[in-house]
């Protein structure tokens, strides 16, 4: 046990006595070791892009799914958990359905965001554990594009590109340094994958890959495995 910790990390309700709450950073620490995650904007859109590789060289790339759609226009990349994950997927999407047959509209990817977060929250007050994985949410709704980073603790941020699970700090490096606002389609796919290179310190292969985008009037989708061949190893 580290000096000045002693048994503050025992719950998610208990306080150390500089503000922490430990069993929360341990979650932050189970997504930083989750699969290297990658969103960017672009002109009319947002892509997620995921590493999916195993490595248990056994395991089927294709059946380890990381991108997740929650409803026509909106869909969610996971780092951390996965079974965690799965679980605020299915959340997000009873929330969603819930408010499209109440409202008879699609909820706000804003809106279904804090739902999200505040579920989250719920479980650093409540005596259980934190859920250990953080999702990159990304949509089009009527206010425009977007991505939202959701944080164990229930934080939520807004990016024009970021990168979460292993590799972080490599990749943000790379988008801060190249990342343009308005690029197109093309171009913020090659930053994406720069990116996702610089956090897996390889080059991305077609098949351990997945990509989805959401664009302005189009619904969200995965890109195919053709698509995906056609960008990996573009200069």
């Amino acid at each position: 046990m580290q000096p000045g910790q002693m048994a503050y990390d025992k719950g998610t309700n208990i306080f150390s006595p500089d503000g922490r709450l430990f069993q929360v950073e341990y979650a932050r620490e189970a997504v930083k070791k989750g699969s290297s995650t990658i969103g960017i904007k672009y002109k009319g859109g947002v892509a997620l892009i995921v590493d999916r590789r195993s490595l248990n060289r056994l395991i089927e790339p294709k059946s380890t799914e990381k991108i997740h759609q929650i409803d026509e226009y909106t869909g969610c990349a996971t780092s951390g958990l996965v079974a965690d994950a799965r679980v605020l997927v299915d959340y997000a999407r009873r929330v969603s359905e819930e408010h499209r047959v109440n409202f008879g509209e699609n909820m706000s990817v804003e809106m279904l965001v804090k739902e999200i977060c505040d579920a989250k929250q719920q479980y650093t007050q409540g005596g259980y554990r934190p859920f250990g994985t953080a999702l990159l949410v990304a949509g089009c709704d009527e206010l425009g594009v977007h991505l939202f980073e959701t944080d164990p603790s229930g934080a939520l941020v807004a990016y024009k590109a970021t990168c979460m699970g292993i590799g972080r700090a490599a990749a943000v490096e790379v988008l801060e340094k190249d990342y343009k606002d308005d690029m197109e389609f093309s171009e913020a796919m090659k930053v994406g994958l720069k990116a996702l290179e610089a956090a897996i310190e390889e080059e991305p292969q077609a098949d351990c890959i997945e990509i989805s985008v959401a664009e302005e009037g189009k619904k969200f989708r995965r890109l195919s495995e053709s698509e995906i061949s056609g960008l990996v190893g573009k200069e």
